[in-house]
């Protein structure tokens, strides 16, 4: 009778019974009783109060029992570390056994149980089975210092076993060497930086020598061990080659994988001009087809691991186009592989048996399956141009069947076949109109909308055919509501007098009837555009589009590089990096493949693209670039301690003509010139928010659109003798912050910038674990030190943080110019807000200006770079004035009496280097004060101004 028999009792009091029985004087009784209770282990009963008595079963020479007792100690020795302990002698014991199966068993069952106070007596047995003249006493000992290193490593490290382990790669037994590799692997993983595989020549010679040898499973790890060696040059990387070769006709469909990974490796250091590199291309056909022909489960896993190789070398293949043709009872995760595959393949040379085998499956009954099939064709179209015509007549023969998801499918790919080659085959555009009714998905609606918008002028009743699209616009999907927004356009500029209504009609809908910001947004840049300028509309919405390219979906090259150096594992069927999906504390390597045969890609730091290290070192001067990304980088922001960057010399900024804002006054102040905002007069319908920043509402913090002079009229505490501090106030309030609030003001102290900020908790949960970061500004503005707020902050506390800043972070134009968007992180989330920093932070001390130099500068400044600005209610005299702007900064020059009036030539310098001169205009009794300010950026004179008043007002 067999041992089934054990599984299927089921009786009350069973525990004293099994008791009595395991000390019974019998042997077959104990071993029967140990059965058992090993059977009701493994059925989920808790066993553990038989501990002690199983444990006295271990004195036996049965090695049947010995095996079972060992199994019950390796499941409830964690349970029970305390009576495991009684187990050691017997271990200890059993690993000086004659019988070498009973010393690797005690060996193997001690580096199970995962116990540290029954590791310290390990050591002992465990270096003299390492050291055991049996073999599988060695190898089974190899792999228990991996499970001990993972217990506790310290201890390996101290007691030599890695040096052990070292040394038994040189083992004359290849079992041993497989597991020795494994067990170093192993241990490697967990510490990538350990250097502890030291591969060199000798020891590849080894290994290479045991592979042949050694069982399939030992076969992988010494493979996979070979794939992280680097040849020193291409004459090793071949002998490495020659002898893995034969690997690939192993029945072991993972160990074929595993040679197949370290030859595409080795592959790239060999030239391609070597009769090697041909033969090696050769060999390696047959074992991937071969791999084909297991059961589905396999063949889909190969067939991933072949999409990998087909990208990375197509000639590997390319003869072999027939065993990729789809069976008919394939499960369908097999057939969509395998057309990725054969498109993959496609060339001139087998198109035609390709395309009579595709448009076999678009009669398939497998809808999916059917999809995918014609876009294949389409696919098919763009990447061999030859072919291009006869693609386009199966596609029309398919649409002729009439068959609802055929059509849309193969509408979709007849757009792209038109982006790929346009002005050729327009003249099947009036047999896709027919089938429009058909079409309900709105992937094949929008595909059909562009070729109707972009071959109008080809299609008589155009505007009739995007007019019934446009009946029930609001149920169309967000795709479908772009691509007709932008094909009405497209018709209004090429017949703007039949289409005028239509384009109305449409714009109004995108625009105020729609909640979708990116429909929204479409439609206002196109309706700006049609009313300032049609023919600049015209070349933005007619321009001449790019061809698009042959594949689309291929693999980025440095990825599918790694992905080939994991070919056989998990990565290779996800097509991710494992750091994508493996959890946990292990470090996950990102590998490489060697650097190819006449590169001379240094192999030491492989991430350095060359161009960086060719950069000229010498700093740019400072200048403002224009404001391209309005988004700026606030969500990819890197919450980490700041960078110290050093500070720009200031000798490199020159007094010269420069452009401070790239884009000049009119990109930057709309409401002052005719740049954007000036146009928008015409425009029905548009906010007039349109145009700030995305990422930062300005509702978030104090009013924007006042500029400084409402964010410092509520009258101030400044510090009498130093310069002018504002009063703090809220930049992010709690309701938007899930309870943080945070309010500020910025000062200017010893020379250093500082942000002085209160965070107030209003939430019911303690907040941890701040940091704050900067987007990129005007004025390089970033944390010279990471938010020092040490102690937690409770729930109604508050915290007051005074964060040093630096001029020298990244550098982007913002409007307004004092613009700073700040996002600050802590345990619960990360918040975003903006806030204005006063320019007289900016004022640096070395401000004062020689009298001969001011003099030729002013002269030297244009005209129209002077600014004119009045000061009123102000009560002070000339040298009450001159020490109040000098203790923030502003240097007087020169002093002169005109005509009883005081004149006062001042200067004051930025920290990115920009001067701007100033004559301020006092005369006595008149509380009202002419500033005329000149500069090389004008654009910062009226931020100037509004410092000169808050000072002298506060």
């Amino acid at each position: 009778m067999t041992d089934s028999k054990y599984f299927t009792t089921t009786k009350k009091g069973e525990i004293f019974e099994l008791k009595a029985e395991l000390n019974s004087d019998k042997k077959e009784k104990k071993k029967e009783a140990v059965k058992k209770v090993i059977a009701s282990m493994t059925v989920g009963k808790d066993v553990s109060a038989l501990f002690p008595d199983v444990v006295n079963c271990m004195q036996t020479d049965n090695l049947e029992l010995k095996k079972l007792v060992y199994l019950y100690l390796m499941n409830y020795a964690k349970s029970q570390p305390d009576m495991a302990i009684m187990a050691v002698n017997t271990f200890v014991k059993d690993c000086e056994d004659p019988n070498p199966l009973i010393r690797a068993l005690a060996v193997r069952t001690m580096g199970c149980i995962r116990v540290d106070k029954i590791t310290e007596y390990l050591c002992e047995p465990l270096r003299k089975c390492l050291k055991d003249e049996d073999p599988y006493v060695r190898k089974t000992a190899a792999v228990c210092v991996a499970k001990l290193h993972d217990i506790n490593a310290q201890l390996v490290e101290d007691q030599g076993f890695l040096d052990t382990l070292k040394d038994l790669i040189s083992d004359s037994n290849p079992m041993v060497v497989a597991n020795a590799v494994a067990a170093l692997s192993e241990i490697a993983e967990s510490h990538p930086n350990s250097n502890l595989l030291d591969l060199n020549p000798q020891t590849i010679n080894k290994l290479l020598t045991a592979l042949n040898e050694c069982t399939e499973w030992g076969q992988i790890f010494i493979l996979d061990c070979l794939a992280n060696y680097s040849p020193k040059d291409d004459r090793e990387a071949q002998s490495i080659c020659e002898r893995v070769t034969p690997r690939l006709s192993h029945a072991n469909s993972a160990v074929v994988l595993s040679a197949v990974k370290v030859l595409m490796k080795f592959m790239e250091m060999l030239s391609k001009d070597l009769d090697y590199y041909g033969t090696l291309l050769k060999k390696l056909a047959p074992p991937l087809v071969t791999l084909l022909s297991a059961e589905p489960e396999l063949q889909y896993v190969a067939l991933r691991n072949i999409n990998l190789i087909v990208q990375k070398r197509p000639e590997i293949l390319k003869h072999e186009m027939k065993v990729f043709f789809v069976k008919y009872n394939d499960p369908i995760y097999v057939k969509l592989e395998k057309l990725d595959i054969m498109i993959r393949l496609a060339s001139q040379a087998n198109i035609a048996q390709v395309l009579a085998e595709l448009k076999e499956y678009a009669t398939e009954v497998d809808v999916d399956f059917v999809r995918k099939a014609v876009r294949a064709i389409g696919r098919c179209a763009i990447k061999v141009e030859q072919s291009a015509e006869r693609c386009v007549s199966t596609l029309l023969d398919l649409i002729q069947t009439k068959v609802n998801y055929v059509v849309q499918e193969a509408i979709i790919v007849i757009k792209d076949i038109f982006r790929k080659y346009p002005n050729k085959y327009e003249s099947v555009i009036a047999t896709l109109c027919e089938n429009l009714d058909s079409l309900d998905e709105p992937e094949a609606r929008a595909a059909m909308i562009w070729i109707v918008g972009e071959y109008a002028e080809r299609i008589d009743n155009a505007d009739e055919l995007l007019e019934s699209f446009l009946e029930g616009f609001h149920d169309e999907s967000t795709q479908v509501q772009l691509q007709l927004l932008t094909a009405i356009v497209k018709l209004f500029l090429k017949k703007p007098t039949e289409t005028q209504e239509l384009v109305q009609q449409v714009l109004s809908l995108a625009t105020q009837d729609s909640d979708n910001p990116d429909l929204r947004d479409r439609g206002y840049i196109y309706w700006r555009l049609l009313s300032t300028d049609p023919v600049a509309a015209k070349e933005v919405v007619l321009a001449e589009k790019p061809l698009i390219s042959e594949e689309t979906d291929l693999i980025e090259p440095t990825l599918l590089d790694e992905l080939i150096c994991h070919i056989g594992t998990l990565a290779s069927v996800y097509h991710k990096p494992p750091s994508a999906f493996v959890e946990g504390s292990r470090g996950v390597q990102h590998k490489r493949l060697p650097p190819r045969s006449g590169s001379n890609e240094s192999t030491e730091s492989p991430d350095v693209a060359p161009s960086a290290t060719a950069q000229p070192s010498e700093q740019q001067p400072a200048v403002i670039p224009s404001q391209g990304d309005l988004l700026g980088d606030l969500l990819n922001l890197d919450l980490g301690p700041p960078v110290n960057v050093p500070p720009i010399p200031s000798s490199t900024v020159q007094m010269g003509a420069m452009d401070l804002l790239g884009g000049g006054l009119d990109s930057l102040m709309g409401d002052e010139t005719e740049g954007l905002g000036g146009d928008l007069s015409g425009s029905p319908a548009i906010g007039a928010g349109y145009g700030t920043p995305a990422v930062m509402p300005t509702s978030l913090n104090a009013p924007i659109g006042g500029g400084l002079s409402e964010l410092f009229d509520l009258g101030g505490m400044g510090m009498p003798s130093g310069s002018f501090v504002a009063p703090k106030t809220i930049w992010l309030p709690a309701a938007k912050a899930k309870g943080l609030e945070i309010s500020g003001t910025f000062s200017r102290r010893m020379g250093h910038i500082y942000m002085d900020i209160s965070l107030m908790n209003k939430a019911m949960q303690v907040m941890t674990d701040f940091a704050i970061q900067f987007n990129r500004n005007s004025f390089g503005m970033a944390p010279a030190a990471p938010l020092q707020v040490n102690a937690p902050l409770a729930p109604n506390q508050t915290i007051e943080a005074s964060l040093p800043l630096n001029t020298v972070g990244p550098v982007m134009k913002m409007d307004p110019l004092t613009n700073l968007q700040v996002a600050v992180k802590n345990n619960i989330d990360v918040f975003y807000f903006s806030c204005l920093y006063p320019i007289n932070m900016l004022f640096v001390e070395d401000g004062k200006m020689d009298r001969q130099i001011f003099l030729a500068t002013w002269k030297d400044i244009p005209n129209e770079n002077e600014v004119q600005f009045q000061i009123k209610d102000c009560h002070l005299n000339a040298d009450a004035v001159t020490n109040k702007l000098q203790s923030n900064n502003i240097f007087t020059v020169a002093k002169r009496n005109v005509e009883g009036q005081d004149m006062l030539y001042q200067s004051l310098k930025l920290t990115n280097g920009i001067w701007i001169l100033a004559e301020l205009r006092i005369q006595p009794g008149n509380p009202n004060y002419t500033l005329s300010l000149k500069c090389r950026a004008p654009e910062v004179s009226q931020h100037v101004f509004q410092a000169y008043e808050v000072i002298l007002k506060n």
